[in-house]
């Protein structure tokens, strides 16, 4: 995805705020390069929704959990919010995901922080979901939780949820690669559930008129609405270490992260009150190298921090604690809803038990 260094330079060039002719040349070409982007997705969807395109059933229920905008949506914490209320109620899921940016013979970066998140959960990376249901399937799940799934339409889905992004619900306003829209908005209108991420990063009326927005993107079609925030909760370290958060506040710390939307990453440490010493972000799925590790180390003593920072995602790639002479964690988020999540608990339970020949 990134044609500038980080995603947040990529979001700053696509949203308008990079001013100037050399960023505005970028965007009318990038809108050229959109245009059959658009034209592909709308046929494709086109020839789904008129069943002209095959649709395939996995041996059990699948919930989808994804978003129509590329990156940084939090549907991590969402995934795992999801397992959770399934098991609670007795069901065995099972997450499945495309496993993305893993090396042979690894792990996916959301593999590995699922794998933290939810022990004992089966993790299948394939990049066939169909394929992928299958094999979950025949671990004696109850129900698959396909993450990312909302445009792998191929698989058919019990349940459809869409996180959408408090902070840029709407991809900048354009299709992929002028702006983040994986498809255009009317596709909210196949999702069951909305679940906005974020929320508490924007004020109420700015709640009210995303709803309205994706209400209008479904053609007044009412949904299950939940708005949720992402709160820090603990650190973990590469080596097992976890402690609980109760506040940054007062701690001096450098952060950095690899991830889809690290303007999100930074405010969650801010509003937390931690003293943000220095802020770096790097490519979505960065591999961190030898190089990286040394420069990181450079600059967060350079800054004087007490601690270095980073996002689950990225501490499982760099697999180690310290950063020369500073500890190293990560900071565990978890999805807490700000509404009442009993309608879309209703709907997660009916389409988990679905699975279970015991129900």
């Amino acid at each position: 995805m990134s044609i500038l260094p980080d995603a947040e330079s990529f979001r700053q060039l696509a949203n308008g705020s990079l001013a100037g002719p050399l960023p505005a040349t970028a965007r009318g070409a990038l809108t050229a390069l959109a245009a059959p982007y658009a034209v592909a997705t709308a046929a494709r969807n086109w020839l789904y929704d008129r069943r002209i395109l095959p649709v395939q059933a996995a041996p059990v229920p699948v919930i989808s959990v994804g978003n129509l905008t590329l990156g940084g949506t939090g549907k991590t914490p969402l995934v795992a919010w999801i397992c959770r209320q399934l098991i609670a109620s007795g069901l065995r899921p099972a997450v499945v995901s495309r496993g993305y940016a893993a090396r042979k013979g690894d792990t996916s970066d959301e593999a590995a922080e699922l794998a933290i998140l939810l022990p004992g959960v089966p993790h299948v990376a394939d990049r066939d979901r169909v394929s992928g249901a299958a094999t979950a399937a025949r671990l004696g799940v109850h129900v698959v939780v396909l993450d990312d799934g909302f445009q792998h339409r191929r698989l058919h889905r019990d349940l459809d949820v869409v996180a959408v992004d408090a902070s840029d619900p709407f991809g900048c306003g354009h299709l992929f690669p002028r702006g983040l829209l994986r498809e255009r908005v009317c596709g909210f209108a196949r999702a069951d559930a909305i679940v906005l991420t974020r929320a508490t990063g924007v004020d109420p009326d700015r709640r009210a008129a995303i709803r309205n927005e994706v209400t209008r993107a479904r053609g007044g079609r009412p949904v299950v609405w939940l708005e949720t925030e992402h709160r820090p909760t603990a650190t973990r370290t590469a080596t097992g270490g976890a402690a609980a958060l109760d506040s940054l506040s007062n701690r001096r710390v450098a952060a950095f992260c690899g991830i889809g939307n690290p303007a999100a990453f930074r405010r969650t440490l801010v509003e937390a009150g931690a003293d943000l010493a220095g802020f770096r972000s790097f490519a979505d799925h960065h591999a961190y190298g030898p190089a990286d590790l040394e420069s990181l180390t450079t600059w967060a003593e350079a800054l004087g921090a007490s601690e270095v920072l980073t996002t689950l995602k990225d501490l499982v790639k760099l697999r180690t604690d310290r950063l020369g002479r500073l500890p190293l964690a990560a900071v565990e988020v978890s999805l807490e809803p700000l509404t009442s999540a009993a309608d879309l608990v209703g709907l997660v339970l009916e389409a988990g038990r679905a699975g279970d020949p015991a129900a």
